[in-house]
């Protein structure tokens, strides 16, 4: 090693290496040079160069999100690690494993009018987990001081993909010499009782349990779901990240009787054809097509859609139950009963080998007409009511090849997909940032997302206004090696504002709230290199987005639509839906509700 700063990062970044950490994002600059180089040369920690450090921490956080382990990001001093504040407020709400890494100058050029210098100690607050200010790198430190950074690396690496999942901030002060350079004195070799362990173990080993719901509890929900016969099953996003989370809540399911009712980014609307995804059309007024059952049973976070939400909480049931593994509270309509901390796929395995079976009821067949009634209506409708972005997103599901990464945009692209995304039993892998529901660094996250799994496609589909706010995250295409496929929905605004009452208010409401840009984005494509087709057909779009998936190229497919058009010709879809329904008198029970 040349110095106190190379030793001291190599130490760091192997420890980080040898609790599991697979992937950093860097962001250039100069009070970083130690940890950049210590990443670089490792060879066992893949390294994503970033121009910029808000795109760096999406990328980190697509990365964790979709791999669910932790991923790092780095950055030099000053206002550098502020741009790491939005990912970071989107890992704590999601709770997506990050580790935070900013470099610092030394405690005596803090609050000295120092060039590049801001305080950063805790400067992320309580949306860290755990925030440590590392000691400064010494010349010859002493076998306990370099005991602690290796155990350091490993406590937060543990934190931060822990039963509670999040980000911790390590703020690393450095004096120059920042560069690989000799310094006389300094210390180049570890003393035998300070170094790693063999085998590549790290220093210290950390075991996450699992969490296992009392005895108790388990035994009274099983009477609680033997007593009711109506019920349902619902899943919001992040329902689970344990693989075999879709095969076990649906065997719950089927011997329960009660329908899985699927958020699109809850991990197990595209992978079966068994679970509900029509709910946020035919919950909708004024007809309430299903009744209310007397059990809710709920994992993961709060469901995107606002109809299944206004369900739950009219529904007044005997018993709500939510389970989440970490034990955070996530019900804002505070409705819930029964809360379980547990781990979702044994919490349903224990119930369903304690409750006994039924037959299929009438409230679940009823249930399944709905859902199958209403996705035919849907298929027919599209054809007829002319191209909007409600279809794209449709047809996006079902022309998108098995095992692909599929990220939303807010906004209106993901209430889309709540929408129209058909359950079906091709493998979606679906994502979005809903835990602080932002638009920025949209982009960047679904490349991090594509990025642990890049020999399968992935597929962006975005509005304009969050395209925009993200376009230097297109950097990463090329210089990051991820193929994409980007569908822009470009309704020239925030069209999300017309499904609010403020629409009625103009000119405030143009100016203010839809803020027309009159943008096309062909030469952002052609600038970070993508091929760029413009539509407003479905033929030319559905062509376009089977070349770019197939062939794997990156291409941006920019969709022209019209927000006051889409409206009406998506409220054309649901009053197909809704009229349909009434004919048919399909209803949960056996009279139509009250």
């Amino acid at each position: 090693m040349s110095n106190r700063n190379t030793l001291w990062a190599s130490i760091f970044v192997d420890e980080l290496s040898r609790s599991g950490l697979k992937t950093v994002c860097i962001a250039p600059g100069s009070r970083s040079t130690a940890l950049a180089l210590a990443f670089a040369r490792h060879g066992q920690i893949k390294v994503y160069s970033h121009l910029d450090e808000r795109s760096a921490s999406f990328f980190a956080l697509g990365l964790a999100l979709a791999s669910d382990q932790p991923s790092a990001v780095i950055c030099t001093s000053g206002s550098a690690a502020a741009n790491f504040f939005p990912a970071i407020v989107e890992a704590h709400q999601s709770q997506i494993p990050l580790i935070v890494i900013t470099a610092d100058r030394p405690p005596e050029l803090r609050h000295s009018g120092a060039n590049q210098t801001i305080d950063q100690i805790k400067m992320y607050g309580d949306y860290a987990l755990w925030s440590v200010d590392v000691g400064l790198p010494e010349a010859q430190p002493d076998d306990l001081t370099i005991r602690n950074l290796r155990t350091l690396a490993n406590r937060a690496y543990a934190t931060a993909n822990g039963i509670r999942k999040g980000m911790v901030h390590i703020n690393m002060p450095f004096r120059k010499p920042l560069e690989p350079t000799p310094v006389e004195g300094d210390m180049t070799e570890v003393p035998d009782d300070a170094r790693s362990r063999g085998d590549n173990e790290p220093f210290t080993h950390f075991e996450r349990p699992i969490i296992e719901a009392p005895r108790a509890q388990i035994e009274h929900i099983v009477e609680i779901i033997n007593k009711y016969e109506e019920g349902v099953i619902v899943c919001g996003p992040r329902a689970s990240s344990a693989p075999d989370f879709l095969n076990v809540v649906l065997q719950l399911s089927e011997k329960t009787g009660y329908p899985v009712l699927a958020d699109p980014i809850s991990g197990v609307r595209f992978g079966s054809d068994k679970t509900i995804g029509g709910y946020d059309t035919f919950l909708m007024p004024p007809d309430d097509h299903m009744a209310n059952p007397s059990v809710i049973l709920r994992f993961g976070n709060v469901p995107t859609s606002k109809w299944l939400n206004e369900y739950l909480d009219k529904a007044r049931p005997a018993h709500y139950v939510h389970v989440n593994r970490s034990g955070m509270w996530s019900d804002d309509l505070h409705r819930v009963s029964e809360f379980v901390q547990g781990d979702e796929s044994l919490f349903c395995q224990q119930l369903g080998e304690q409750i006994r079976p039924r037959l299929q009821t009438n409230w679940q067949q009823n249930i399944q007409s709905l859902e199958q009634q209403s996705w035919k209506t849907i298929d027919e409708k599209i054809d007829e009511v002319g191209y909007f972005d409600g279809a794209v997103v449709h047809d996006v599901v079902k022309l998108i090849p098995e095992d692909s990464t599929l990220f939303m945009g807010n906004s209106l692209p993901i209430r889309h997909l709540d929408q129209f995304g058909q359950p079906g039993n091709k493998h979606i892998y679906a994502y979005a940032n809903r835990g602080a529901s932002g638009i920025d660094g949209n982009i960047s996250s679904a490349l991090g997302a594509g990025a642990t799994r890049p020999d399968k496609p992935l597929v962006l589909v975005i509005g304009d206004v969050t395209f925009y706010h993200d376009m230097n995250g297109l950097l990463a295409v090329q210089r990051c090696g991820i193929p994409i496929t980007i569908v822009v929905l470009n309704n020239n605004g925030g069209g999300i504002f017309r499904r609010l009452p403020i629409k009625d208010f103009d000119p405030e409401f143009t100016d203010l709230f839809t803020t027309p840009h009159g943008l096309e984005f062909q030469h952002a494509a052609h600038l970070y290199g993508l091929d760029y087709v413009q539509t407003s057909d479905r033929d030319t779009f559905r062509q376009a987005f089977v070349d770019s998936v197939e062939q794997r190229k990156s291409c941006l497919i920019e969709v022209r639509t019209d927000a006051q058009n889409d409206l009406k010709q998506r409220r054309e879809v649901i009053n197909a839906v809704l009229g349909n329904l009434q004919d048919l008198k399909i209803y949960t029970t056996d009279k139509p509700p009250a």
